[in-house]
C-alpha cells in the first residue's frame, strides 16, 4: 500500500478535529505556547522519531525516518489578530483573535501526513516543522537562527498555503518568484500642541500628514506582479494628535507597507519612501521604524521539480503565482533549494485575513496527498 493510500477516513477525521481544536484556540505570532504544546504532543503519539520544541522560539519538530538529509515540510502555528465574523461550530473563543489565514488547516494537513508517516515510515528522513510568527515576519529567520535547525541536516523545503480566489483543490507553482518582498515603515512625525483657539502658537504636523498619506500611495506602480517593475505603497494606519477639540496636534504616526516582486527593488523604493518623508516632514521631528520585513520568495528549479511530480493530474491555475502577499518561507531559500505551491480554496471562498474566511477542510486530504507524494518520490 503506498502512503497516499493510508489517508483513510480515519486520518482525516482526526485531522478535522484538530483543526477545529486549533481554530477555537488561536494565538498570535511569537505566542503559540498552547498550540505548539499541542502539536508536539500529537507529534509524539505518533511516533516521531525525535521532536524538538521552543525551536526559534515556539516552534516545533518533529523528525520521521533517518539519514542524514531530510526533507522540511513548512507550516505555521500563528493566528491573526482579527475579530472573526463567520459562525462555524469551531469558531475562535478567542475575543479578537482567529485563524483567519488558514494555518489551522496547514496544521491539519501536517497531522495527517504524521498519521500516516507512523503507519508507512519513508525511505529517508521527513522533518515536519510546524513554524512560529509568520505573520509578523519574524518566525522563519528566528527558526533559521536556531542552532538545532541546523542540526536537523535539512536539505531540501517545501510548502504549500491555500488560496481563495482558485478553484478548490486547484494547484498554483512554477519557478521563480512566488510571493513579493514587503516591509512596514512606522513614521513619527513631533511638533507642538496649542490651544485650539491658537492653533498659530504651536506646531502641528496634519499639513504634512495630509500630503503623504497621496503622496507614498503614489509611488506605486500599478503593473503586474510578475513585472519586476512592480511596486506598491499601501498607508494602512493614519494618525493626528489626540481625540480632543480643545487642543491643536503636535505629532502624527503613519503606517506605510510597501510591496516589490525582488528584493533588489525593495531598497529603491525605501529610499525613495524616506525622501518623501524627509522632504513632507522638514522642520518637525522625525522617527522612521522599520517592522515586519519580508525577503522576496522564489522558487528554486529542484524544489519545484519534486512538487511538479507530486502535483500531477491536479488542476493547475499557474497564471495565480506570483502573489502580492509576503510570506517568510523565502528565507529557506537562503539556505537550502526551497518551494511553496499554493491550493486553490474556493473562486467564491472569502479571501484570505478576511473576517469570515475559514480553512475548507476537503483541502486536508488533497494537501497531504501532494507532501506525500514529495517523500514519496525523493526517497524519504
Amino acid at each position: 500500500m503506498s502512503a497516499v493510500d493510508a489517508i483513510d477516513a480515519s486520518v482525516l477525521q482526526r485531522a478535522r478535529a484538530l483543526r477545529h481544536a486549533l481554530h477555537r484556540a488561536p494565538e498570535l505570532s511569537g505566542a503559540e505556547h498552547a498550540t505548539a504544546v499541542r502539536i508536539a504532543a500529537e507529534m509524539r503519539a505518533l511516533g516521531a522519531a525525535e521532536v524538538i520544541t521552543g525551536l526559534g522560539g515556539t516552534g516545533v519538530a518533529a523528525v520521521f525516518g533517518s539519514g542524514q538529509d531530510g526533507l522540511v515540510i513548512r507550516c505555521e502555528l500563528d493566528a491573526l489578530p482579527i475579530e472573526e465574523t463567520g459562525a462555524p461550530v469551531w469558531r475562535s473563543e478567542q475575543p479578537g483573535v482567529a485563524h483567519l489565514c488558514g494555518h489551522d488547516g496547514h496544521m491539519a494537513i501536517l497531522h495527517a501526513v504524521a498519521q500516516v508517516l507512523s503507519r508507512c515510515p519513508p525511505a529517508g528522513r521527513v522533518i515536519l516543522l510546524f513554524q512560529p510568527a509568520e505573520e509578523t515576519g519574524a518566525g522563519a529567520r528566528a527558526v533559521l537562527a536556531d542552532p538545532r535547525f541546523a542540526a536537523l541536516g535539512a536539505r531540501m523545503a517545501i510548502s504549500l498555503h491555500n488560496l481563495p480566489g482558485l478553484p478548490l483543490g486547484a494547484v498554483a507553482l512554477r519557478e521563480g518568484p512566488a510571493n513579493c518582498a514587503s516591509r512596514g515603515l512606522r513614521v513619527r512625525l513631533s511638533g507642538r500642541t496649542a490651544h485650539a483657539s491658537q492653533p498659530g502658537t504651536g506646531k502641528s504636523p496634519g499639513v504634512a500628514l495630509a500630503a503623504l498619506i497621496p503622496g507614498l500611495a503614489g509611488l506605486s506602480r500599478d503593473l503586474p506582479t510578475d513585472d519586476v517593475r512592480f511596486r506598491l505603497a499601501t498607508v494602512t494606519h493614519a494618525r493626528l494628535g489626540v481625540p480632543a477639540f480643545g487642543v491643536a496636534p503636535g505629532e502624527a504616526e503613519l503606517y506605510v507597507t510597501l510591496r516589490t516582486l525582488l528584493d533588489d527593488q525593495m531598497a529603491d523604493l525605501e529610499a525613495e519612501a524616506r525622501g518623501m518623508i524627509a522632504g513632507a516632514a522638514r522642520g518637525f521631528g522625525t522617527e522612521i521604524t522599520v517592522h515586519e520585513a519580508f525577503g522576496h520568495c522564489v522558487n528554486a528549479p529542484e524544489a519545484v521539480a519534486l512538487l511538479e511530480r507530486a502535483v500531477e493530474g491536479l488542476p493547475r491555475k499557474d497564471a495565480a503565482v506570483p502573489m502580492r502577499a509576503s510570506e517568510d518561507f523565502g528565507l529557506f531559500g537562503s539556505v537550502m533549494p526551497s518551494a511553496m505551491f499554493f491550493l486553490g480554496a474556493g473562486e467564491e471562498a472569502p479571501a484570505l485575513h478576511n473576517p469570515d474566511y475559514d480553512f475548507p477542510d476537503d483541502l486536508i486530504a488533497i494537501g497531504a496527498s501532494i507532501f506525500l507524494r514529495a517523500i514519496d518520490t525523493q526517497g524519504g
